[in-house]
Order: structure tokens, then C-alpha cells, then sequence
């Protein structure tokens, strides 16, 4: 109701302001034909000032949403990446008998451009992925899991994840192989046909968290700089990475 009475009083006062400021035209000029054939003439092209104006500020306004988006959602990639998904990677890549085939282009430099990124990105829809689950300590992955599980759960319930279907479908593959885990007792005495859907499990999230990674990777290198150092000198894929500056 507050709001109601400042919208009318404004509302008001802008045509008091109006009417007042025409009085002084014809106070000035005398003159109310001229008047009235300025009035007529403005009145016709305000239906163009307001169109021009509302898709002007419409754009703006869904540029600024846009833009805030994009940062919410990368602030929780972030999250993701240095609670979980960083440690993943490392879990994954080691279990990949065939990771030196990629290893090396995915060492991202500080002056890496566009074009490197792309490269890699076609790279990778052209590779493999493999797991061998017997290089996979599955308990471990396991426990990891597990305590990452409420983390994780809050993360898909942020409404910014409407946002990216992709990242969304990571987190799912994330559950869906936590609960598997979880569902067996004993990881360590699981026949080969098991050990086998496991293998599709993992390589169904390793595929999708390189991706990911690798986008935010780019994000990172294109809008903050300390935060790239950072998530450069601890590289999964760099046998030789610490965050350690030298």
C-alpha cells in the first residue's frame, strides 16, 4: 500500500511538472497553436522513444542477468572443482591406461590463447577414456564420495544449475556413481562383470569432468588471472604440479 501511494504521488507530480512547464511555454511564446502542434508531434513519437527505450534497457537489463549468471555458476564450478572435482581427475587419470596419449595437452600453460583451448577440446571428443578399475582403490574412492555427498547434493539444488545442462549432468554421473559404490559392501571381492559396470560408471563422470574442467579452465584464464595460477600449478594431469610458486 506504501508503495502504491509513492507510485501515485510520483505519478502525480510528473504531470503537475508537465502542466506547469507548458504554462511557461505559452506564458513565454503566447502562442497555444504552436503549442499544441509540439504537443501533438511529441505525443506521436512516444510510442518510438518508448519502444527504443524498452529494448534498450531491456537489453541492459538481460545482459547485466546474463553476466551475474555466468558468475554465480562459475563460483559453484569453482567450489566443485576444489572440493571434489580436482581430486577426481587425479583418481581417474592415474586409473587411464591410456592417459600419456592426452597427458600432455592437457598441461595448460599461462599463455595459452583460445585456439589452444579449442585444440584440446577437439583432442578430446576424438579420445578414448579409459578406466582400468584395478588401478581404481574403490574404497577409497568410496569414503571420498561419501563425505563430499551433502556438498555435492547442495550444489545440484542451486537454482543456477538450470544453467548448465552440462555441468548438471556431471554432478548426476558424480551421484549415480556414489550411490553404486555405496550399495556394495564389499569392494574388494567384486567379480569381473561387476568390476566392469563400475569401469562404465567412473568413465562416464571422468569423460564429463575433463570437459568441465577444461572450460573453467578457460573461464579462469580469460577473468581471473590469480585464480588460473592457482588451478595451473595444481593440475591433475601434471605429475610434477605443486602450489608452490618457483
Amino acid at each position: 500500500m506504501k508503495n502504491l501511494k509513492l507510485y501515485r504521488s510520483f505519478v502525480l507530480a510528473l504531470l503537475v511538472t508537465s502542466v506547469l512547464l507548458y504554462g511557461v511555454e505559452y506564458l513565454m511564446l503566447g502562442d497555444s497553436g504552436t503549442i499544441l502542434t509540439a504537443f501533438i508531434g511529441n505525443l506521436a513519437f512516444l510510442p518510438i522513444n518508448v519502444l527504443l527505450v524498452s529494448i534498450i534497457i531491456h537489453r541492459l537489463i538481460n545482459d547485466m542477468e546474463r553476466k551475474n549468471r555466468i558468475e554465480k555458476l562459475n563460483m559453484v564450478i569453482g567450489t566443485f572443482f576444489s572440493q571434489t572435482g580436482t581430486r577426481l581427475l587425479g583418481y581417474f587419470s592415474e586409473a587411464d591406461p591410456e592417459i600419456e596419449e592426452i597427458r600432455k595437452y592437457l598441461l595448460v600453460k599461462k599463455d595459452w590463447e583460445k585456439k589452444d583451448f579449442t585444440d584440446v577440446n577437439r583432442r578430446l571428443k576424438n579420445y578414448e577414456y579409459a578406466i582400468t578399475a584395478g588401478l581404481l582403490d574403490l574404497e577409497d574412492l568410496r569414503d571420498f564420495l561419501e563425505q563430499r555427498n551433502t556438498s555435492l547434493l547442495r550444489l545440484l539444488e542451486n537454482p543456477v544449475m538450470l544453467e548448465h545442462e552440462t555441468f548438471t549432468e556431471l554432478l548426476r554421473a558424480v551421484f549415480h556413481l556414489t550411490e553404486e559404490l555405496l550399495n556394495r559392501e564389499d569392494l574388494d571381492e567384486l567379480p569381473p562383470s561387476d568390476l566392469e559396470h563400475l569401469e562404465g560408471d567412473v568413465k562416464r563422470v571422468y569423460s564429463l569432468l575433463v570437459y568441465e574442467w577444461v572450460a573453467y579452465m578457460e573461464y579462469l584464464k580469460n577473468n581471473y588471472p590469480y585464480l588460473f595460477s592457482l588451478s595451473m600449478r595444481t593440475n591433475p594431469f601434471d605429475r610434477e604440479a605443486s602450489p608452490v610458486v618457483k
